[in-house]
C-alpha cells in the first residue's frame, strides 16, 4: 500500500489543492508535478533520503515524490544546526539528501545529481552513509513511509517510524473531529517539516485547499484568511495570540474552525481570540506517537480542556504505580487507538515493546473532570519540585499571561540550595518601551499563586526560544540579561 496512490485516487482533479501568493495548483496539476519527480529520482525503494526545503509548493511535491517512490522520507528541520544536521544523517544511516526550494547541504557529500520536476529544480545528495545503529530488516518489514523526529523541547529525541498504513489509519482517525473536506480552505502556519505528514497529508486526503500566506505575519494571515475565505486555521498558541493582536482583526464569516496545539493554550489567548473573530478556540493534543487523539468538541466554554477522545481512541489517567486516579486528581496521561507509531527508530524499538498491553505513556500531566473534559497541567519531566511542592511551568506561564502588560512567558526552574528548585520566568512584553515593573509582576502572581510557585526572579527578554511547532523550548537556560531577584520563596 503506497499512501500517495491512494491520496491521488480519491482526488478530484480540478479542485484546488494550494493556493500561495503566485499561483492555485489544482490535485490534477499537483498529481503531474509528483508523477514528474518520481521520474527524475528513480529508484528509491527502501532508501533513507533526508528532504531540506522551505514550506511551499517544492516541499509538497518533492515530499509527495519522495513518497510514492518507496523512499523513506526524513524530513531535515530547518532550525537545525550544522552539527544537528550531521547528527540526524548518522542516527538514520541517510543515504542521500534532497536541497530543494533554494535550500542545500553544506556537508560532505559522495556525489551529486541534479533534478527537475516541471519547474521545481532540486538537487541529490548522496552520502556515505554509516552502519545503521537499528534493526534495517526491521525498519524495511514495516512498509515505512517516514522517519519523524520530535520538535526536541526535552530530552533525546528518537525518531518515530511511520509506515504508510499507518499514516492513513492515523490522518482517517483525527478527522474524525476536525471534519475537513473539499470546501474547507485551510490556513497553512506550521513548519511543513515538522507537520506535513499528519496535517498536509490529512488536508490533501480529504480535498481540501491549503492556502499559504506571503508570510507569517498577522496581518498577512489575516489578509490571506479573508482573501481565500479560509475556513480552518490549525496552528500554535502564540500563533492565536497574535492573530487576536492584530490591529484590524475581526471576525471572519467563512471561518468555521479554529484549533491550538503543539503546546498549552492560555485562557487569556482563548478568550482574546474569541473576542477578536466570534469563535470559540478549540484545544487538541497532537502528539507525534499517537496523533490526534483528543480534541475538544464538546464543551466551548472549558478553553483550557483539551476535550475528550476522539471516536477509537480511549484514555487512562494513571499514578506512579499504573493505577487509574480518580475524577480531578492528577495522573499521567496513558492513551490507546489507531495511528500509533510502528517503532523507535533509535534505539530499535518495535511498537509492540513501545505500548504496555496496548497503551501509550505519554509523560503528560492531567485531571479529568466530571464530565469528561481532560486539562494538561504539564509534562512529567518539567515538573518543578519546590522544597517538596510540586508545581506545573506551565501553570505560572498561563497566570503570567493574564497580565494586561505581558504578550508571551516562559517559566524554568533554577537550582536553590535549600529548596532544590525555585521557578524563574522570562516575560515578552506588549510594549517594549514600557515593560512592566518588577513590582506589578511580583504583586500580581502573589495575588494569583501559591507562594512556592511564584517567580524569584523575572527577566524580560525580545522573545522567547521556542521549537518550530511553537513549544516553549525548555531545554535552553534562562537568559542572563536583565535577572532581578523580586522574591522569595521563604
Amino acid at each position: 500500500m503506497n499512501l500517495v496512490d491512494d491520496l491521488f485516487r480519491h482526488a478530484d482533479p480540478g479542485a484546488p489543492a494550494l493556493i500561495d501568493a503566485e499561483r492555485t495548483t489544482t490535485y490534477g496539476e499537483l498529481a503531474d508535478w509528483t508523477a514528474a519527480a518520481v521520474t527524475t529520482l528513480g529508484d528509491c525503494h527502501g532508501r533513507r533520503i533526508g528532504l531540506s526545503c522551505p514550506n511551499g509548493l517544492a516541499h509538497i511535491v518533492w515530499s509527495l515524490a519522495l513518497l510514492r517512490a518507496g523512499a523513506v522520507l526524513i524530513p531535515v528541520a530547518p532550525e537545525l544546526t550544522g552539527p544537528e544536521r550531521l547528527e540526524l544523517a548518522a542516527t538514520t544511516s541517510l543515504h542521500a539528501v534532497l536541497a530543494a526550494g533554494g535550500n542545500t547541504w553544506p556537508h560532505p557529500s559522495c556525489e551529486t545529481r541534479d533534478l527537475a520536476a516541471g519547474g521545481l529544480s532540486a538537487r541529490l545528495f548522496t552520502l556515505d552513509a554509516p552502519p545503521p545503529g537499528f534493526e534495517e530488516a526491521a525498519l524495511t518489514g514495516l512498509n515505512p513511509a517516514l522517519v519523524r523526529f520530535s520538535s526536541g523541547t526535552t530530552g533525546r529525541r528518537k525518531g518515530v517510524v511511520l509506515s504508510h498504513e499507518t499514516l492513513l489509519a492515523r490522518i482517517t482517525a483525527a478527522n474524525t473531529g476536525l471534519v475537513i473536506g473539499p470546501g474547507d480552505r485551510v490556513i497553512w502556519m506550521l513548519p511543513m517539516a515538522h507537520h506535513f505528514a499528519v496535517s498536509l497529508l490529512l488536508y490533501l486526503r480529504h480535498g481540501a485547499a491549503t492556502v499559504l500566506p506571503a508570510s507569517h505575519l498577522g496581518e498577512d494571515v489575516i489578509a490571506a484568511l479573508r482573501a481565500h475565505r479560509g475556513t480552518v486555521l490549525y496552528a500554535a498558541p502564540f500563533h492565536h495570540a497574535m492573530l487576536a493582536g492584530t490591529a484590524g482583526a475581526g471576525p471572519v464569516p467563512s471561518l468555521r474552525l479554529a484549533v491550538s496545539t503543539a503546546a498549552p493554550l492560555p485562557s487569556a489567548t482563548a478568550e482574546a481570540f474569541q473576542r477578536t473573530f466570534g469563535l470559540p478556540l478549540r484545544q487538541a493534543l497532537g502528539i507525534i506517537e499517537c496523533g490526534l487523539p483528543l480534541l475538544n468538541t464538546r464543551w466551548p466554554e472549558k478553553t483550557d480542556s483539551v476535550g475528550a477522545p476522539q471516536p477509537g481512541f480511549e484514555i487512562e489517567l494513571r499514578d506512579e504505580s499504573g493505577r487509574p486516579v480518580a475524577d480531578g486528581d492528577t495522573g499521567e496521561v496513558c492513551l490507546r487507538g489507531p495511528g500509533f507509531t510502528d517503532a523507535y527508530l533509535s534505539p530499535w524499538t518495535p511498537r509492540e515493546s513501545l505500548l504496555e498491553d496496548g497503551w501509550f505513556r505519554t509523560g503528560d500531566l492531567a485531571r479529568r473532570d466530571s464530565d469528561g473534559a481532560v486539562y494538561l497541567l504539564g509534562r512529567r519531566h518539567s515538573v518543578l519540585n519546590v522544597g517538596g511542592m510540586k508545581c506545573f511551568p506551565e501553570e505560572i506561564e498561563a497566570c503570567l499571561l493574564e497580565h494586561p502588560d505581558i504578550r508571551e512567558a516562559r517559566v524554568t526552574g533554577l537550582p536553590h540550595p535549600g529548596f532544590g528548585q525555585v521557578p524563574a520566568a522570562e516575560i515578552v512584553p506588549k510594549d517594549a518601551t514600557t515593560p512592566p515593573t518588577l513590582r506589578s509582576l511580583a504583586e500580581h502572581c502573589r495575588a494569583r499563586l501559591s507562594a512556592h510557585k511564584v517567580p524569584v526572579r523575572f527577566v524580560v527578554v525580545a522573545d522567547l526560544p521556542r521549537t518550530a511547532s511553537g513549544k516553549p523550548d525548555r531545554t535552553r537556560p534562562l537568559a542572563e540579561a536583565g535577572v532581578a531577584p523580586v522574591a522569595s520563596t521563604g
